[in-house]
């Protein structure tokens, strides 16, 4: 890449704070739109405008997945999924409050510490990590184990360990368990795995990423626990605490996390609160590197 090419990246990543509609973004949950409330567009009113804008191109399908409210007050958020040939993507717009407008992104956080709230919320984050414990530097990562972007990105997250060693990395478990069907016993091993052995967690998670495509709902059980095994865990013990309630209590906790925080696609990375998606896709692995050191650098002072 070179020197304008950058900088354009760079810009573009800026202005849209990291926006999720990703060609390799997952749908958090693209089954069930949330029930009609007053002052928010209606179902079909949302579906009428998705066809009209979009009715034009015979390769694209979608499903509304979601209307809210937005944190812009009056606003309604409404997410939908598109199914392309190149993969699923986020779409969203704001809808101002008269139903006239709508404006499509993210809404980015402003002020002179704009990430602050998400920083403050991530102190919940309480999942595997490795890294020094008094990092001035941490790095969130929302994940699901059967999402094949997560397993591309892997490598993009190993290297970043290595080369800003000052920077503490925390697993949490976010699996879309809508559209991916072994995601969330995926998840309760992780939980498992990282409370008997933090050490074997990673490698556990680097397995089942390497393994993805041999995964299927039938042997998943089997398999994660072959996989436990490898990277030095107790498996039996692994399996028995997979299967317990609060297990899965955790992992909906730390799903709860994400939504608070607007995940809603996998992986999603949060550098001290800064929000970034599309990590070695959409946005290049330079961009988040050079986010990160200019954290470092700046908790320096």
């Amino acid at each position: 890449m070179n020197h304008s090419s950058k900088i354009a990246v760079i810009t573009t990543v800026l202005l849209v704070g990291f926006a999720s509609n990703s060609a390799s973004a997952q749908a958090k949950n693209a089954a069930t739109p949330s029930p009609q409330k007053a002052g928010l567009p209606n179902e079909a009113t949302v579906e009428d405008f998705l066809r009209q804008m979009f009715g034009w191109n015979q390769e694209l399908t979608w499903k509304i997945a979601d209307i809210r409210p937005a944190e812009a007050q009056g606003f309604s958020e409404v997410t939908a999924i598109f199914n392309t040939p190149q993969g699923q993507q986020v779409f969203r717009v704001y809808v101002t409050p008269d139903q006239k407008f709508a404006l499509t992104g993210d809404l980015v956080p402003f002020g002179a510490d704009p990430f602050a709230i998400a920083r403050a919320d991530l102190k919940a984050a309480n999942g595997p990590s490795h890294g020094p414990a008094d990092s001035a530097v941490t790095i969130v990562e929302f994940g699901d184990l059967e999402c094949p972007a997560c397993k591309a990105a892997q490598p993009n997250v190993a290297k970043l360990m290595e080369e800003e060693p000052k920077a503490r990395l925390v697993f949490q478990n976010f699996p879309l368990e809508t559209i991916h069907k072994w995601a969330m016993l995926g998840a309760t091993y992780v939980d498992c795995v990282g409370r008997e052995n933090n050490d074997a967690l990673w490698k556990f998670i680097s397995t089942v990423y390497e393994h993805q495509g041999e995964i299927t709902p039938e042997n998943a059980d089997a398999k994660l626990k072959e996989y436990a095994k490898e990277a030095g865990a107790n498996p039996d013990t692994v399996s028995a605490c997979a299967a317990k309630t609060e297990t899965e209590k955790r992992v909906r906790e730390s799903m709860a996390l994400g939504e608070k925080l607007g995940v809603t696609s996998t992986p999603t990375f949060f550098i001290n609160g800064r929000k970034v998606v599309g990590f070695g896709n959409t946005t290049p692995y330079d961009v988040v590197k050079a986010i990160v050191d200019f954290n470092v650098k700046s908790a320096g002072k």
